[in-house]
């Protein structure tokens, strides 16, 4: 990757979104742009923005881009289970990936199509456990997500019957 070729210091990506789905889960679909939800040290966003930005030069020439998405919903401890992505590829750039627990649960919010479709992916092909991924959203997302609650509740509840065909738990 050129970005780490015109760097002069270890920058740290927290990735999520279709680029980590496919890169590291196998998802097969592509996507233009590799999406972090934290960068560090933070002065470094202004860094990755001009090198690999959506307006750089590098992504005239490849047609693919890094992007900064700070309002996605990520469960209140998610950097204790990122993996590092391509270790010991690069010189200064490190791109670390969330969990698919995690990576599922960025999308409840936005739950749009693209984002269903990521969440029915990692559901089958990991797979993951559906009393795993309901607890982390009850004890790690839901506290500190923004916006109606019982929309999140309910998509969370549809998700699980959908995507692990098993009965939405009862409401209480």
């Amino acid at each position: 990757m050129e970005v780490d070729g015109q760097l002069s210091e270890v920058i740290v990506l927290h990735c999520h979104g279709g680029f980590v789905a496919a890169m590291h889960y196998g998802l097969p679909r592509t996507t233009a742009d590799l999406d972090y939800i934290e960068v560090a040290p933070g002065h470094a966003q202004s860094v990755i923005e001009k090198l690999a930005g959506q307006a750089s030069s590098l992504t005239k020439k490849y047609g693919v881009y890094l992007q900064y998405v700070p309002l996605t919903s990520a469960p209140d401890s998610y950097e204790t289970r990122l993996t590092e992505l391509f270790p010991s590829q690069f010189q200064y750039l490190r791109l670390l990936a969330l969990d698919p627990y995690d990576l599922a649960l960025s999308k409840l919010s936005r739950n749009i199509a693209v984002d269903r479709e990521d969440v029915e992916y990692l559901a089958k092909t990991i797979p993951l456990d559906p009393q795993v991924l309901r607890q982390r959203y009850q004890e790690e997302l839901r506290p500190i997500m923004l916006g109606d609650l019982e929309v999140h509740d309910n998509t969370m509840e549809m998700w699980i019957e959908a995507y692990f065909h098993t009965e939405a738990r009862p409401k209480s």
